[in-house]
C-alpha cells in the first residue's frame, strides 16, 4: 500500500516536525512496510526523513529561473526531494492550470527521475452526466502523459468529494479504478474525503493500492490510524 498525506497550505515548520516525528515513530514501532509520503508546505521542506518519504505539492518545470512565486528543481535538489505532486484538482480548478502545463511538468521531473503522484478526477457535473462522460474526461488528464512511466503513481480524485465529506460509492470506486488498471501498471490511490471512517473500506476495494489524503492526515494520530488499518489488510492478504 501507499499512503500519502497531502497538507496543501496548512501547517508550519515546527507543526511539521512534530507531526513528522509522531509518524515516524509509529512506523517504526510497527514495523511498517507500505511506502508513507508526506507533502508538506514549502516552508517544510528542510526535514530529513527516517522512513517516510518528503514529497513536493508543486514545482515549476526549470532548474531555476525568473518565475516569482515559484520553486524550481534547483531548491528541491538543495533539500533532497524526489517525489512531487501533479495535476491535483486544486491545480487544474483553482490555480488555473491547464493539460499542457501539467503535462509539461510531468515530462521535466520524469526526465529528472522523480517519483510523481499524478492526480485525475471528474467535477460533479461530469459525474452526473454518467459514466461515459466521466470517462471521457478522465481520458483528456491523460493527454502529454506517459502512463508507461516507471515512477509513476495514480491517484483518482473526484474533483466534487475533496473536502467535502462525500465519497462515491464502492462501486465506482472499482469501476473507475478498473478502468484505469487497463490502461497502466502504476500503483492506483484513491483520494477525495478519505478519513479514518472510510479508509480501511476504501483500500479494501480491488485496484485500489492505496489513498491521497487530504484534511483527514492533518491529524498525525488518524493518519498512523490509517496506515495501521493498511497494515492490517496486509495482514489479512498474507493469511488469505
Amino acid at each position: 500500500m501507499i499512503l500519502c498525506a497531502n497538507f496543501k497550505a496548512n501547517k508550519t515548520r515546527q507543526e511539521t516536525r512534530a507531526y513528522m516525528a509522531v509518524v515516524e515513530s509509529f512506523v517504526s514501532a510497527n514495523d511498517i512496510s507500505d511506502t508513507i509520503i508526506v507533502f508538506p508546505p514549502f516552508t517544510a521542506l528542510d526535514h530529513d526523513p527516517r522512513n517516510v518519504l518528503i514529497g513536493v505539492q508543486n514545482a515549476y518545470p526549470v532548474q531555476n529561473g525568473a518565475y516569482t512565486g515559484e520553486i524550481a528543481l534547483e531548491q528541491l535538489e538543495e533539500f533532497g526531494i524526489k517525489t512531487i505532486l501533479i495535476g491535483h484538482s486544486e491545480r487544474r480548478h483553482v490555480i488555473g492550470e491547464t493539460q499542457e502545463q501539467i503535462a509539461a511538468k510531468f515530462r521535466f521531473f520524469a526526465d529528472q527521475g522523480f517519483a510523481i503522484v499524478y492526480c485525475v478526477g471528474e467535477p460533479l457535473e461530469v459525474r452526473e452526466e454518467g459514466d461515459a462522460a466521466l470517462l471521457s474526461y478522465i481520458e483528456k488528464q491523460f493527454e502529454g502523459i506517459d502512463l508507461s512511466y516507471a515512477d509513476l503513481i495514480l491517484a483518482y480524485e473526484p474533483v466534487w468529494a475533496i473536502g467535502t465529506g462525500l465519497t462515491p460509492s464502492n462501486r465506482d470506486i472499482e469501476l473507475l479504478h478498473g478502468v484505469l488498471r487497463g490502461k497502466t501498471h502504476a500503483p492506483l490511490l484513491y483520494g477525495g474525503s478519505v478519513k479514518v471512517e472510510n479508509a480501511g473500506e476504501i483500500m479494501a476495494l480491488e485496484n485500489v493500492d492505496g489513498v491521497l489524503v487530504g484534511s483527514a492526515s492533518l491529524s498525525a494520530n488518524d493518519f498512523c490510524e490509517m496506515i495501521a488499518q493498511a497494515a492490517e489488510l496486509n495482514t489479512e492478504e498474507e493469511n488469505n
